[in-house]
């Protein structure tokens, strides 16, 4: 005969309800745990006893971590809920403001352009000329201090540019001085050098060949040194052949 169906009221018995209380419990816990495994989902698990014992399970998440994931979702949800017609109805309001704020440009635009001015009456038209001519002043404004801004980059650049031709053209003055001087100091080296060698070689003796005569009454050349300046000469050379 198969098990009948549990009456779901609260058991009367104090020592039964206790007992069942311990074994829904760890079953409770156990399903927790399993369903925490099997399908990887965060579970948090509260029981409070009829004495007030506090029972709790949670997975590696910790159970803080899932209470205050639990809260943030329910305080979304419920701020979508509350807000969603309101949130609704301002979005349909700001649409309706950008579309015109659109149309207001684009047709500012066609009359600023020249187009659709058959609409406007004299003090529109006054008011757009006007416009104009502020904007034209603000434009030509602009366009001078881009020009000023110009010429002063140029004239920076032609200061520069002169400065640099100033030190090149004193580099090549100094490079032509250094020239001339080595061309003009060459010269009087290569003169005094002749100069010295004449001067040395007028002190050499000089070889001449000269006649004697000996005793079968025959000449015959006989070497005979002589000096520009016989002063100098040593007594060994002023004597007569013998």
């Amino acid at each position: 005969m198969g098990r009948g169906r549990v009456q779901l009221k609260r058991i009367e018995n104090k020592i039964n309800r206790q007992v069942t209380f311990s074994k829904r419990r760890s079953g409770l816990l156990k399903k927790a745990h399993e369903i925490s495994v099997l399908c990887d989902a965060d579970v948090a698990l509260i029981i409070f006893s009829a004495k007030g014992k506090l029972y709790e399970y949670s997975t590696e998440s910790s159970m803080e971590r899932i209470l205050e994931r639990y809260e943030r979702y329910c305080y979304d949800e419920k701020a979508l809920q509350t807000t969603e017609p309101e949130s609704q109805g301002d979005i349909c309001r700001e649409y309706g403001k950008l579309k015109s704020k659109v149309e207001a440009l684009q047709k500012s635009r066609s009359h600023l352009m020249g187009d659709k001015l058959d609409t406007l009456s004299t003090k529109e038209l006054q008011n757009l000329e006007q416009q104009l001519e502020t904007s034209l002043k603000h434009i030509r404004s602009q366009r001078t201090q881009l020009l000023l801004n110009s010429i002063a980059e140029l004239q920076r650049k032609e200061k520069s540019l002169l400065e640099h031709n100033s030190i090149l053209e004193k580099k090549i003055a100094e490079n032509e001085l250094a020239t001339d001087w080595k061309e003009q100091k060459q010269p009087a080296q290569e003169i005094s050098s002749p100069a010295s060698y004449l001067i040395a070689s007028n002190d050499l003796p000089t070889l001449k060949l000269g006649t004697y005569p000996e005793n079968n009454g025959e000449e015959i050349a006989q070497p005979a040194l002589t000096r520009m300046n016989c002063n100098n000469l040593p007594p060994w050379m002023l004597r007569s052949p013998t």
